[in-house]
Order: structure tokens, then sequence, then C-alpha cells
């Protein structure tokens, strides 16, 4: 996402070039631009002139909708997303701190754009 933002958001980009750029495989890149394009992140055009482009203005994507895309909800352990997972879960003291920090992780990726994520890469890269 940061990728295609830095090359200007609407237009639109090759996977081939995202994965050379980020030196990742295409196919890998292609497993995350459907779950991006099936949450509405990233939009696709086939064709010759085809590629992927931002659905969105950076300014308007939040980080958490990019990360819940890929990594599903929020959770560093398996009774934050679902108490029933564990017996105990209800007089768990850890399980609270667990949950403290979902909830924080939330707030910062909820805080944040694309955009805020792509001026600071200018920042670093000038």
């Amino acid at each position: 996402m940061l990728d295609i933002a830095s090359q200007g958001g609407e237009h639109l980009v090759l996977l081939k070039d995202i994965a050379a750029r980020q030196e990742i495989s295409k196919r890998y890149l292609e497993h995350m631009m459907t779950q991006l394009r099936n949450r509405g992140l990233v939009v696709s055009e086939r064709g010759a002139a085809g590629g992927y482009r931002l659905a969105r203005e950076p300014s308007r994507i939040r980080l958490d909708e990019i990360f819940e895309a890929l990594e599903g909800e929020i959770a560093p352990v398996e009774c934050v997303r679902d108490a029933a997972a564990c017996d105990r879960a209800e007089d768990c003291v850890t399980r609270e701190l667990w949950c403290e920090v979902a909830d924080s992780m939330q707030a910062v990726l909820a805080g944040k754009t694309l955009e805020d994520l792509r001026l600071r890469w200018q920042q670093l890269t000038k």
C-alpha cells in the first residue's frame, strides 16, 4: 500500500514492479492484493495497461484497515479475540493485559493514515 501511495496512489502500478521494489515474491504480493481488494482498499484493472491503484486517497485509508485486511483482528493471543477459547478467560489478569495491548495497538493504527506513513517515508528517503 505504501509503495502504491508513493507512486502517486491514483496511477496504476504493476505487481511485478512493486515486487521488485519491495523485494518480495510476486505470488505473495498477489495474495495480499486480493485481500486488500476484497476490503475495498485497492482497485485492480486488467489488460495491457492494467495494474493496481488505491481505492481512496491515502489520507482516507487508516492503517488499522490495512492491518486488519492482511492480518485479521488485532489480538496478540487467541483469548483476546474469543474469550471462549480459554476456560479461565473471565478471571485471567494476563488476558486483561493482552486486551489493553490490543486496544492500544488498535488506537495507534486507527489514528494514523497511509498518507501519514507516506509522508514519513518521503522524509526518510530524501
